[in-house]
C-alpha cells in the first residue's frame, strides 16, 4: 500500500484556566480520533476500507512554565519545579477524568498559568481505539497481521516503558519535559492487561487497594460485601466480581456482566464508593513475579493507597500463630525488581500508612499501648523468591535474616512496597503469622482450618478499616514527599 495518510481534520491548540474545560477538550479530541479509527476498522472488516493508512494521535496536555517561583513546600506533587515546556499523551479522559481534573486545577492554581490542549504527535494504535466487547471488536473474525499493520499503527514497544517512574527518561534537546509519570500507551497497555488478569474493567477499579495471597480473604470479602449490599449499605453502591457482575446496594441480585467459566490468574473485586473511595481487593496469588505484574498495571490508574494483606513465617520465637506485623522495613530478596530499582534503594515506611494501619489493629481488637505489642510488633519483613527456602542449607538464609533483625518472611511484600515506592504509590504492609519454621511450628491441614476461620475475618476487618481512614484524609496528604525524586512530575 502506498503510504497516503487518512486523518480527521485536526484540532487547533487550545489554552485553558478552568480544569473541566480543558478535561471537556480532552475528551472531544479522544473520542473523535477513536470513534475515526473504529469506523476505519469496521469497513476494514467489511472489505470496503478505500486505499491508504488510517491514523488519528492521542491528545495532549502542554505547559509552559516561565519562573523558579517555589510552591507551597508541603505539597509532593501539582508543580513543576523549573522554567520550560512540560507535556504529556493522555487516553481514556474519561475514566481518568477526577485525576485529571485535580492534577489540572493544582497546576494551573499553583502556577497561576493556563495549559494548552492539543494533539499530540503520538499516533493511537488501532488495537488500544477498540472498546472491548463493542461488536466491531467482538464480531471480527479476521487475522489481525501483517495486512492490518498496512492499514492501521499497532502498539509501539517503544513507547510502552517505565522510563519516567524509573527515573532514566533523558528528554532530547528541545523537546517538552514529561508532565506525567506514563505515557498515553503504556497507560492503555496496562488498562487491557487489567482486563485480562483481573477480569474487571479499570472502571470499577477503587482508590483504596488491597493485596492479599491467599482466597480466604477473598471468600471473607465477598460474604462481608454481599451482606452489605443486601442491608442497603450507604457507604458502598455496589460490589462487583469478575465479569463485570454488579451487586448493587439494596439488592441481593446481581445484575450485568457474566462471571467467567474459570476465575482468572489475579481476580480483583470491588466495593464501589462515592467518587472512587471504595475499596479493590485482589488475590494476587504466591510469588513476587505475580506480585510485581498486578502492581505494574494498577499504577496507571494512580490509586491513593495500596495495601499488603498475608500470610507470613513469624522468625520470633515471641511471636504466636495468629499475630500480627507491621512492616516498617523490607528484605528485598524478590529478585523481580533489581533491574528497575536496585536493593541498596531504601524503602521507607510512610507516616500516614502505619498510623491508620495501627489504629485500625487497636480498634478492631480493642487493645492500646503497650497493651497492643502482646498481638503485633512492628519490624523488617523478609520477602524471598523461593517458598521452599527451609529445603537448602539453612545456616546462611537465617544467619542473614537475623543480621536484618527480620521479624517475619513472605514473598510478595516487599515486592509490593518497593513498587509502590517506584511507582509512588503510597504503600503498607499488615501480616499475620500462620507458622514458624525456625521453631518447628508448620501449619497441619486442622490446625490451617482453625487458623484462617478464626483470624482471616479480623484480619481483612482491619485492612478494610485502615483503607476507609486513609480515604477520609485529602490525597495530598496521603502521597508522601518521600517518594518523590529530585526531578518529578507535576502529576502524582
Amino acid at each position: 500500500m502506498s503510504e497516503l495518510f487518512n486523518k480527521p481534520t485536526p484540532f487547533e491548540p487550545q489554552l485553558f484556566t478552568d480544569p473541566v474545560a480543558a478535561v471537556v477538550r480532552l475528551i472531544e479530541i479522544y473520542d473523535r480520533n477513536t470513534q475515526f479509527l473504529r469506523s476505519a476498522f469496521s469497513q476494514y472488516v467489511s472489505g470496503e476500507l478505500a486505499t491508504g493508512k488510517y491514523r488519528t494521535y492521542y491528545p495532549e496536555i502542554r505547559f509552559q512554565n516561565q519562573t523558579y517561583a517555589r510552591v507551597d513546600s508541603r505539597l509532593s506533587y501539582g508543580h513543576v519545579d523549573q522554567p520550560g515546556q512540560y507535556s504529556t499523551t493522555i487516553t481514556q479522559p474519561r475514566l481518568f477524568k477526577g485525576y485529571l481534573k485535580h492534577q489540572l486545577e493544582l497546576l494551573i492554581n499553583n502556577h497561576n498559568l493556563p495549559v494548552e490542549i492539543a494533539e499530540s504527535d503520538i499516533p493511537i494504535p488501532l488495537h488500544f481505539a477498540l472498546e472491548s466487547g463493542t461488536p466491531v471488536a467482538a464480531d471480527s473474525q479476521i487475522d489481525l497481521g501483517t495486512q492490518l499493520r498496512d492499514c492501521f499503527d499497532v502498539p509501539d514497544i517503544a513507547l510502552v516503558n517505565d522510563y519516567i517512574v524509573n527515573g532514566t527518561h533523558e528528554p532530547m534537546p528541545g523537546t517538552a519535559a514529561p508532565l506525567a509519570p506514563f505515557t498515553a500507551q503504556r497507560v492503555d497497555y496496562s488498562l487491557h492487561r487489567l482486563v485480562h488478569y483481573s477480569a474487571t474493567d479499570p472502571s470499577h477499579f477503587q482508590n483504596y487497594v488491597l493485596f492479599t495471597n491467599y482466597q480466604f480473604y477473598i471468600d471473607e470479602f465477598c460474604r462481608l460485601a454481599k451482606s452489605m449490599m443486601a442491608s442497603g449499605n450507604s457507604e458502598y453502591s455496589a460490589f462487583v466480581e469478575p465479569g463485570n457482575v454488579i451487586t448493587k446496594s439494596g439488592s441481593s441480585d446481581s445484575s450485568g456482566g457474566k462471571a467467567p467459566a474459570q476465575l482468572p490468574q489475579m481476580p480483583a473485586y470491588h466495593l464501589v464508593g462515592k467518587k472512587g473511595r471504595g475499596i479493590t481487593l485482589i488475590n494476587i496469588g504466591v510469588g513476587p513475579s505475580n506480585a510485581k505484574t498486578i502492581t505494574d498495571h494498577v499504577a496507571v490508574l494512580r490509586p491513593h493507597a495500596w495495601l499488603m494483606l498475608g500470610h507470613c513465617a513469624g522468625l520470633r520465637s515471641a511471636q504466636a500463630l495468629g499475630d500480627y506485623v507491621l512492616a516498617h522495613a523490607y528484605v528485598r530478596e524478590d529478585k523481580v525488581l533489581d533491574n528497575d530499582i536496585p536493593v541498596w534503594v531504601p524503602i521507607p515506611a510512610l507516616a500516614e500508612i502505619q498510623q491508620a494501619l495501627e489504629a485500625a489493629v487497636a480498634e478492631v481488637t480493642g487493645l492500646a499501648g503497650f497493651d497492643l505489642k502482646r498481638i503485633m510488633r512492628t519490624g523488617t519483613v523478609a520477602s524471598v523468591d523461593n517458598r521452599n527456602w527451609e529445603l537448602q542449607d539453612q545456616r546462611e538464609p537465617v544467619r542473614r535474616l537475623s543480621q536484618s533483625r527480620a521479624i517475619a518472611l513472605d514473598m510478595e511484600s516487599a515486592t509490593i512496597a518497593a513498587n509502590g515506592f517506584r511507582l509512588r504509590v503510597p504503600y503498607g504492609t499488615l501480616l499475620c503469622v500462620s507458622d514458624k519454621p525456625l521453631q518447628g511450628e508448620l501449619k497441619l491441614p486442622g490446625m490451617a482450618s482453625k487458623f484462617y476461620r478464626d483470624q482471616v475475618s479480623q484480619h481483612l476487618e482491619i485492612g478494610m478499616l485502615a483503607l476507609k481512614k486513609l480515604a477520609e484524609m485529602p490525597p495530598e496528604r496521603v502521597h508522601s514527599r518521600k517518594l518523590r525524586s529530585f526531578f518529578e512530575t507535576a502529576f502524582q
